[in-house]
């Protein structure tokens, strides 16, 4: 099993360029199952391991795939779909295999698949997902591990208020709703840019969407959508784990590709920390010469502080000065990281959905692994400046969300490398 070994105390300078987001790739090669006539180039893409498994999910739907990693395009031509059901053993793997389901409804009217699966930091139920088809008429059934659903009279255009503004269940209610029978209206969805993103990328092929990005969405459903070339925006998560990868090491670094209008309340905690943020229309400088300040943070769905940037602060906190509250109100158990950041040396006290952290002079290295996506993040911070050397398992957890994070920490300056027991 292969792990990573880093060797901490070193400060981080540089340059360094953010590739195309997790969160709205994903969603957009899902959505490539809406174009007709002629193939899509996807630019930008990440080369990440959830990018590899919603390729294959397409492939076994008779979908054309192609990844070349060199140019970080991704070719989908989805002229024919010859299978409406997704296998078990991809789905598992990846909870956005789930989004297949809202475009294969909208173009053929039915779609089955497993349950899905992806990190296990709370429950995140799929009942908005199937509400949401539900009320643009299609038929449910739940059963043996699968979910099968059917709109054998077409979708038909309704008004759908979601209880939570899940960032799943807009884009797949999106999608089915782009090509239903008349106007469709989506109440408190999420507002997140890679929502923006994906609707975008539909309104490109054929579209009539308004009000991405706002707490109303307003679809006109079309008969047809063609395919169309796309490039995929910056991924605002993996540039704030570059940002605060800065703020711990003392470092200088700027953030290539960063857009700051999608991360002011990360930059903003920084500030408040005492790190030196500035921003410019190509990227995100941020540099520090001193032990960050301790601050509060509290996780809410977008434009708040992003769930996906918790685990990454929390490391920073650990060697911050003074005490720390870090209050998760998006997943209920989002605080995995908390226990490999112990074993290094870190004080955090749980209760709830709160933690308690109080600021360390130096956290210690030792062997730790990934619980998650973004726990492994905050665990790599934590090793870029633990005294002695930090030993990283089960990494295939970060390999979904971080394109080359080896390479571009390294070439920061960073004492990190991947190895093979």
């Amino acid at each position: 099993m292969e792990r990573l070994v880093i060797h901490g105390g070193k400060r981080l300078s540089g340059t360094v360029k953010i590739s195309g987001a997790k969160n709205a790739v994903l969603p957009v090669i899902a959505a490539t199952l809406l174009g007709q006539d002629k193939a899509t180039c996807l630019e930008d893409v990440p080369n990440l391991d959830d990018v590899r498994t919603i390729s294959e999910v397409l492939k076994t739907l008779g979908v054309k795939v192609n990844h070349d990693l060199a140019k970080k395009e991704l070719t989908v031509d989805a002229s024919n779909i010859e299978n409406v059901t997704a296998p078990y053993d991809l789905v598992r793997k990846m909870r956005a295999s789930f989004l297949i389901m809202g475009p294969l409804l909208a173009r053929h009217g039915e779609a089955k698949i497993s349950l899905p699966g992806g990190c296990a930091i709370g429950t995140r139920p799929i009942d908005l997902h199937l509400k949401g088809f539900a009320a643009l008429g299609a038929k449910i059934d739940i059963g043996h591990g699968d979910i099968s659903a059917v709109a054998p009279n077409g979708l038909k255009g309704a008004r759908i208020y979601l209880d939570f503004p899940s960032v799943g269940a807009t884009e797949n209610i999106l999608m089915a709703a782009s090509m239903a029978d008349g106007q469709t209206i989506i109440e408190n969805p999420a507002q997140e840019p890679e929502i923006v993103d994906l609707a975008n990328y539909l309104n490109i092929m054929g579209a009539k969407i308004r009000g991405a990005g706002t707490n109303v969405i307003k679809i006109e459903g079309v008969n047809k959508l063609i395919a169309h070339d796309y490039t995929i925006i910056p991924d605002r998560i993996e540039a704030g784990t570059y940002m605060i990868a800065a703020a711990m090491t003392r470092g200088d670094v700027y953030i290539a590709n960063a857009i700051s209008e999608h991360l002011k309340p990360v930059i903003a905690k920084l500030k408040e920390s005492g790190v030196n943020v500035v921003e410019d229309v190509d990227g995100i400088r941020v540099s520090c010469d001193r032990r960050p300040r301790a601050v509060d943070i509290k996780t809410l769905p977008y434009p708040g502080f992003p769930t996906d940037m918790q685990a990454q602060f929390m490391a920073m906190l650990t060697i911050s000065e003074g005490t720390s509250m870090v209050t998760e109100t998006v997943f209920e158990n989002r605080f995995m990281h908390v226990d490999e950041l112990r074993r290094m040396g870190a004080k955090i006290k749980i209760d709830g959905r709160t933690s308690v952290v109080d600021g360390q002079e130096k956290l210690t290295g030792c062997q730790v692994k990934a619980t998650d996506l973004r726990a492994g993040a905050a665990i790599v911070l934590a090793g870029l400046v633990a005294e002695g050397e930090t030993q990283i398992g089960y990494i295939h957890h970060i390999d979904r969300g971080y394109d080359n994070l080896v390479q571009k920490l390294v070439s920061l300056g960073a004492d990190i490398k991947r190895v093979d027991n």
